[in-house]
């Protein structure tokens, strides 16, 4: 028996449920897999949502990254009466089940941060394209290099995530005749593990590292309180790349200590599915073909520090005045 068919058992469904949500009787849900800085950063767009609108969202995270865990949460919301749901899948194949599940009850889904893979129920994914963003620190970090040396490539814990920015950065390496990777690190699920990890990798590879780069938040931080420390320790120039504009990362930024970052737009990935759920909810269907919507990258280094987040809200603007242009159809 279905998961959602046991919570609801008992529970005669109306043909309203069984039809995509209409404005008035919309229930809205915004789901992330556990504790997370990145999701942190998505609720406040979830919430400027709430405000901007006046319509209530509940937010719940799970009690970890497992599939079966955001399963059993997400059905039992959805027997509560959700049915506008916003949702980072723990994985993305195995997501598509409960999605289905969830469209055969009328569910409306948009996924964030991270897309279901294809063909899946979800009208939308809204973050960042991985692959392109890793590709694009890649070339930055490689021009701080001054077109070539060695890298360490620090990743993050294993998945489809992980995988499609490994590619990114691989294929931007092998454009470069002069440039190589001397070392790839990963599975690093923490601050404390990422710093051990990396060290290690400083240490076997010393005074053969041009250049380090991470498409991960956890290794971002690290790796920038380590070359702060190595190098206002007298080290050598380790030139580096990260993602996410966490505080350590910016103040190694501002002191000269690493190159840059990519700048996600955690806000629009929160705000822009709400908005879409709003508009699906009223009628609005996804236009034939589109299903991806990049919310965009900004590359933070000194020259626009203290400016970027302005090109993040214009971004999220953007895409909000064109949704019904280019995503929507009525």
């Amino acid at each position: 028996m279905k998961l959602i068919a046991k919570l609801v058992t008992g529970v005669a469904l109306s043909a309203m449920t069984m039809v995509s949500a209409v404005a008035d009787d919309a229930r809205y849900a915004w789901y992330a897999s556990t504790v997370h800085p990145y999701f942190d950063e998505v609720q406040k767009g979830v919430d400027k949502f709430s405000e901007d609108f006046g319509i209530e969202v509940t937010k719940r995270l799970g009690q970890d990254w497992t599939q079966d865990n955001q399963n059993e949460n997400v059905a039992a919301m959805a027997a509560q009466g959700f049915n506008a749901f916003s949702i980072f899948p723990s994985d993305v194949s195995g997501a598509r089940g409960l999605y289905e599940e969830l469209a055969e009850q009328g569910i409306t889904i948009v996924d964030f941060g991270q897309a279901t893979k294809e063909p899946t129920p979800a009208a939308f994914y809204v973050g960042t394209q991985l692959k392109e963003a890793a590709m694009l620190a890649t070339e930055e970090l490689i021009k701080s290099m001054g077109g070539k040396g060695n890298i360490i490539n620090v990743l993050e814990v294993p998945g489809d995530n992980t995988r499609l920015r490994q590619e990114g950065v691989e294929e931007v390496v092998a454009k470069y005749p002069d440039v190589k990777i001397i070392q790839t690190v990963g599975d690093l699920s923490s601050i404390e593990d990422s710093v051990e990890k990396v060290q290690n990798a400083i240490a076997a590879n010393l005074g053969n590292i041009d250049g380090m780069i991470a498409t991960g938040y956890t290794p971002t931080v690290a790796i920038a309180q380590l070359l702060t420390e190595y190098h206002e320790n007298g080290g050598e120039r380790i030139h580096f790349y990260g993602i996410d504009t966490d505080a350590v990362v910016l103040d190694a930024i501002r002191a000269g200590h690493i190159d840059g970052t990519m700048a996600q737009n955690p806000f629009g990935h929160g705000y822009i599915p709400m908005v879409l759920l709003k508009k699906l909810s009223e009628g609005y269907k996804p236009r034939e073909g589109v299903h991806a919507i990049d919310a965009g990258v900004v590359p933070v280094t000194a020259e626009n520090i203290d400016t970027f987040q302005a090109d993040i809200s214009e971004l999220t603007k953007d895409i909000i005045d064109n949704l019904d242009s280019t995503y929507l159809t009525n």
